[in-house]
């Protein structure tokens, strides 16, 4: 019997050691989860945004409620400064901050990304899309999930590529119908080598100037006129200066939003799925809001005497398509895997 009990004893003592041991190994596991926690909603993040529309322009507008909603939804978490008409860094040098890692997130056009995947060129390439939703849905398709990957691999997180504001035409004060039409006549550019050589084979002098310095040229004489949107036309007031719009539709304008990839990986995963969101989002409202608005932009420029005229739009296409063909970089077949993309689009 004393055997017996002792036994009992031994095994009694085991079980209040183990219980002891194990409720010494939960404590620390409790207080890590509840520090990691704790981590992240301590952590704050802040992200400078660039681009160069002016405020009244609604990549300006959609960008300052994106923004702001980000910081609501993340409760002051993330924070993005928004720098609008090229305050800081834009085009290139916004990129390269981006692939530098810096806390910055850039708003451009997407052929800005087709310095490290050259295959964005093409995707925003010369008479490429007949409306808005043809580009919405491009940007969709694997075909351009897979440059996005590759974007990735050069330091580049794109959150968005379609933030539409509108067909780019030719402004000047002449009557543009012909790629001849524009021997001589120097139009601004920006300094995208897509841009340069596009409007090169338009039949222009192109002349690539930091839009900051636009309307002094343009009153000067440094160049005849730009090519742009009816939004960029009426929110920076070119028609006071140049009053004709020959509708080229050369192209899509579209900007993409891009973030380094170092900066989005160290982003707990709960904001990124806000950032995310709110920027898809945003790209979407100003898509709506592109289409619904611009026959009032264009009708208000009427009343300003801004005159449009149609143009041989086959000329053009024929006088831009080598573009696909002799543009650096750019993987063989694109421009037919693109063609064969808008082919499934249109036919929906």
């Amino acid at each position: 019997m004393k055997k017996w009990l002792k036994k009992v004893s031994f095994i009694l003592v085991l079980f209040l050691l183990a219980g002891i041991s194990l409720t010494g190994c939960a404590k620390p596991v409790v207080e890590e989860e509840k520090a990691v926690v704790e981590e992240v909603d301590d952590y704050k993040l802040v992200l400078k945004l660039s681009h160069v529309f002016s405020p009244e322009e609604q990549l300006t507008k959609s960008m300052d409620l994106v923004a702001k909603r980000i910081l609501d939804r993340t409760n002051g978490a993330i924070e993005i400064q928004t720098f609008p008409q090229s305050q800081i860094a834009v085009y290139k040098d916004g990129v390269e901050q981006v692939v530098r890692g810096a806390n910055f997130i850039s708003v451009e056009d997407p052929s800005y990304i087709g310095d490290y995947v050259p295959d964005f060129t093409a995707l925003v390439g010369p008479m490429l899309y007949n409306s808005y939703d043809e580009y919405v849905e491009m940007v969709r398709t694997d075909l351009v999930k897979d440059m996005k990957k590759r974007a990735e691999e050069k330091g580049i997180k794109i959150l968005a590529l379609d933030y539409v504001f509108g067909f780019r035409n030719v402004i000047t004060d002449k009557v543009i119908k012909t790629p001849e039409d524009l021997k001589g006549v120097k139009l601004r550019t920006p300094g995208s080598k897509l841009f340069i050589d596009t409007l090169t084979a338009m039949g222009a002098t192109v002349t690539p100037l930091p839009w900051g310095e636009v309307i002094a040229a343009l009153q000067q004489g440094v160049v005849d006129g730009i090519e742009g949107s009816e939004f960029t036309n009426l929110g920076n007031k070119i028609y006071e200066i140049k009053n004709n719009v020959a509708l080229t539709q050369h192209f899509l304008g579209t900007c993409g939003v891009y973030i380094s990839t170092t900066v989005w990986d160290g982003i707990p995963a709960k904001y990124q799925e806000i950032i995310a969101d709110e920027f898809e989002k945003g790209a979407a409202e100003m898509v709506a809001i592109g289409k619904a608005e611009h026959g009032n932009v264009v009708e208000k420029l009427k009343s300003f005497g801004v005159e449009f005229n149609e143009v041989d739009k086959e000329a053009f296409t024929k006088a831009t398509a080598p573009i696909f063909e002799t543009f650096p970089g750019l993987t063989p077949g694109i421009f037919d895997k693109l063609q064969e993309e808008l082919t499934k689009i249109r036919s929906k």
